[in-house]
């Protein structure tokens, strides 16, 4: 049977992703580093929004697409430098999945809408933003947390897990609140939401 649009379009952000030449470890395996992610991304949204649309998946899927191609310390190493840094890879994640999506026959209203989705346009007021937003803080609170909060100091992740938790919903932060967490690292969440 002939590959979906949707399929073919979620195959072609894996393959570019498969490119990655950074690489991250799991039980043992390598796997490319934001291969990994956007799958983890993939989990999580279903396992958050069930009926997601194809849109929202495919936002999920492509929101760190060729991530390694924009190198942060090709920007200043400050805050300014950090913002217009992340402002390039959302403007280069958009614009990278938007082609693909043209190129399988989406029409322009899909690609557009999946390109705000992946901008984070109207975030607040935009549903399918808001849930990117929340799957993008799960996705780090469950898989990545431990691993990051393990080199810098408690002061410094409990005022990363404040930022976080205002970026979310209260569907978000329900679904944060039921992460296994280490007993460390669920000190912290409580100490930065209470």
């Amino acid at each position: 049977m002939k590959p979906t649009r949707f399929e073919t379009a979620i195959a072609l952000i894996d393959k570019k992703n498969a490119e990655d030449p950074n690489t991250y470890q799991v039980s043992g395996l390598e796997y490319p580093k934001e291969l990994l992610y956007s799958q983890r991304m993939t989990r999580k949204l279903l396992q958050f929004d069930s009926n997601a649309s194809k849109a929202l998946q495919i936002s999920v899927r492509g929101h760190h697409i060729c991530r390694w191609k924009i190198g942060r310390k090709e920007y200043p190493m400050d805050r300014v430098g950090y913002l217009k840094w992340r402002e390039e890879l959302k403007k280069m994640h958009a614009s990278t999945t938007g082609e693909i999506l043209e190129q399988v026959g989406f029409d322009e209203q899909f690609v557009d809408r999946v390109e705000k989705i992946i901008l984070k346009k109207l975030i607040k007021k935009n549903e399918e933003s808001q849930t990117l937003e929340d799957v993008i803080c799960l996705v780090f609170l469950d898989y990545y947390f431990d691993e990051f909060a393990a080199k810098h100091t408690d002061e410094k992740i409990i005022d990363i897990l404040k930022k976080t938790w205002v970026k979310m919903s209260d569907n978000g932060h329900a679904a944060a609140l039921k992460i296994p967490f280490s007993e460390k690292s669920l000190a912290l969440v409580k100490q930065a939401i209470s």
